[in-house]
């Protein structure tokens, strides 16, 4: 891209790239933003997306750690005292990327300890497009002034400046309400709270723990919107949440009748009600819980590492390397600590992994934070040397449990692979719904309570054994 814009499209650029006073930095924005050496008069973020693709909802379901409080807050720490971050949003009606910018703007500004927002921000707007002005300290006589003059005369609408009145709106392009006037001066009022709850959309600030800024999705908005869908209200919806859901009860059912069918017809092999069904639950909540904290990981490592596709790569190879080394040494493990019980070695496994994924929780965000500038080479071998002794911990749990429940009857072994396998599944589409509303976070806390049930589930009279060899 920036060899096409200095070249090939260098005329039609207008030679801004060829400039000597110019300097072209090829970086993920926040990464870039801890690099910075020097602070800046203006950071501007134009469109980073189509109409088309915001229209649709289909980025509802990415991470996007661009727009959170944490980021707007690393943007301001990179301004001179008058500098301004400009955010330019597509306009829809009734507005959901606007508000939401807003609102995580007023977040990550009272966050930095500023009693009056409002005086720091400015909203003008097109009739498609939206843009917001942040400013690190507040707006003066003269900037307003400016702001006010250039709306007018490039015939922008203002929806929000300090000492705004409602005869200054919806001069030029014209809607039936103004509603990012009337969602500005509720989000700087005392009912900010209620006005958040109480809207169609979810417009609540995003943060690093929930980067889902394209989520606006509300499930009591969903009746009155598909009641409407003859005039337009089917466009409102985000349908990649509602695909997700979908998907997720389809694959709960096909996985129930995977699970439930090989039970009935084996049913006399299989032995006692009660040991199939604790035996399943145990390989069930193991499933869960290893995707959970592993795509909670993805996720996370995202920021960290500047791009998707290297979490995903780094975080999963990680993950499935040490995790085979911990499967690989699990019978040690067992003979070494648990004295030969398999239930026990697996009660002492899950206990350091709730122990490793608590002080993960509290430790990471801080330790990226000081090595985001790190180079990508020092960020990936960091990475690893993180991921490394959850993982190896974590492959533990599941060969010990398949030589416990092996001993008593080796026709449970496919049944536990399958049920496994299916919670594998299940859990790849729930982890990112929870995300959604609680937070990685949360989905690491839901993964440690499972690993922490789960030797209960195998724990009985019948104690298995584990034969060590050196």
């Amino acid at each position: 891209m920036i060899d096409l814009a200095r070249n090939r499209f260098a005329d039609f650029a207008g030679g801004i790239f060829s400039r000597p006073n110019l300097r072209l930095h090829l970086a993920e924005a926040r990464a870039f933003a801890a690099t910075a050496g020097e602070p800046y008069d203006l950071i501007q973020m134009p469109l980073l997306d189509s109409f088309s693709a915001a229209a649709a909802g289909v980025q509802s379901l990415h991470e996007n750690y661009t727009y959170t409080v944490e980021a707007m807050r690393d943007y301001l720490a990179i301004l001179r005292p008058d500098g301004v971050v400009a955010i330019t949003r597509w306009l829809r009606v009734p507005p959901r990327d606007s508000l939401k910018l807003f609102t995580t703007a007023i977040a990550a500004l009272e966050a930095e300890g500023v009693a009056e927002p409002g005086r720091h921000l400015a909203l003008i707007r097109s009739w498609n497009t939206a843009t917001l002005l942040v400013a690190k300290s507040p707006f003066k006589g003269e900037d307003i002034a400016a702001i006010r003059s250039f709306a007018a005369e490039n015939f922008f609408d203002i929806s929000w400046v300090p000492g705004i009145s409602a005869s200054d709106v919806n001069h030029f392009n014209q809607l039936d309400q103004e509603y990012l006037y009337e969602g500005a001066l509720a989000l700087l009022g005392p009912e900010c709270a209620d006005f958040i709850e109480r809207y169609k959309f979810a417009i609540a600030p995003a943060t690093d723990n929930r980067p889902y800024f394209f989520d606006f999705f509300r499930w009591r908005a969903l009746p009155e919107l598909l009641a409407l869908r003859t005039q337009g209200g089917a466009a409102m919806l985000d349908w990649s949440y509602l695909i997700l859901v979908t998907t997720l009860v389809q694959a709960a059912i096909l996985s129930a009748v995977l699970i439930l069918l090989p039970l009935w017809i084996r049913r006399h092999a299989l032995g006692k009600a009660l040991h199939r069904l604790r035996f399943g639950l145990y390989f069930l909540a193991l499933g869960l819980a290893f995707l959970f904290i592993e795509i909670a990981f993805i996720q996370r490592f995202v920021l960290f590492l500047g791009h998707p596709f290297y979490a995903v790569a780094v975080v999963l190879a990680g993950f499935l390397a040490f995790a085979g080394l911990g499967s690989a040494v699990a019978a040690r493990w067992a003979a070494a600590v648990g004295r030969g019980s398999a239930v026990r070695g697996i009660a002492l496994a899950v206990g350091v992994i709730a122990v490793l994924a608590a002080t993960y929780l509290l430790a990471l965000p801080s330790v990226f934070e000081r090595l985001l500038a790190f180079p990508d080479a020092a960020k990936i071998a960091i990475a690893l040397v993180l991921i490394a002794p959850l993982a190896l911990f974590m492959g533990m749990p599941f060969p010990l449990g398949l030589g416990h429940v092996g001993a008593r009857s080796e026709t449970f072994i496919p049944w536990a692979w399958g049920i496994n396998g299916c919670a594998s599944v299940l859990s790849a589409i729930l982890a990112t719904l929870l995300a959604m509303h609680i937070g990685f976070s949360g989905v690491v806390m839901i993964a440690m309570v499972l690993y922490l049930v789960a030797p209960a589930l195998l724990a009985n009279r019948f104690r298995t054994t584990i034969p060590f060899r050196s």
